[in-house]
């Protein structure tokens, strides 16, 4: 194996710090659920301005990319007032497809609060029909990237 391939990345991730806010609790003073998916939105948010790729430069490009799969696994408990690092890796894929993974860290006590997965896909703004193959400019993109593809 050559070096180049050697230094290659197998994921691109980005990681960001939350503050957990009263609304985003349960009447025991957890985090609700549901909200590990928002969580999951910003740190996919986060990762298209780190990367210089965001949700508009898809649209402006003619694509809306749908989550067509969610998963959380919840390890955890996080309580109001704590802080979470959301981790979010973007693995390379052949297919015209985008998956994240995640893992939520509860900063307070250092312990693993949840991982997920999401898979987004492509479809055309104006068709409304899926790509089968990935867009130019995400091949251009991802040629940019120094990662590997499994």
């Amino acid at each position: 194996m050559s070096n180049e391939n050697r230094n290659r990345l197998k994921y691109l991730e980005t990681s960001l710090e939350i503050d957990v806010r009263f609304s985003e609790t349960d009447a025991m003073g957890v985090i609700w659920h549901g909200n590990y998916l928002k969580y999951f939105e910003d740190a996919r948010e986060y990762f298209g301005q780190h990367f210089k790729m965001e949700y508009l430069d898809l649209y402006h490009k003619g694509f809306f990319t749908p989550i067509v799969k969610s998963e959380i696994n919840h390890k955890a408990s996080v309580n109001y007032g704590e802080k979470i690092r959301v981790t979010a890796r973007l693995e390379k894929k052949h297919a015209a497809k985008i998956v994240f993974h995640y893992e939520v860290m509860n900063l307070a006590t250092n312990k693993l609060a949840a991982t997920g997965t999401t898979v987004q896909v492509f479809l055309g703004t104006e068709s409304r029909e899926l790509e089968l193959m990935k867009p130019d400019f995400i091949l251009e993109w991802e040629s940019k990237q120094n990662w590997q593809v499994d």
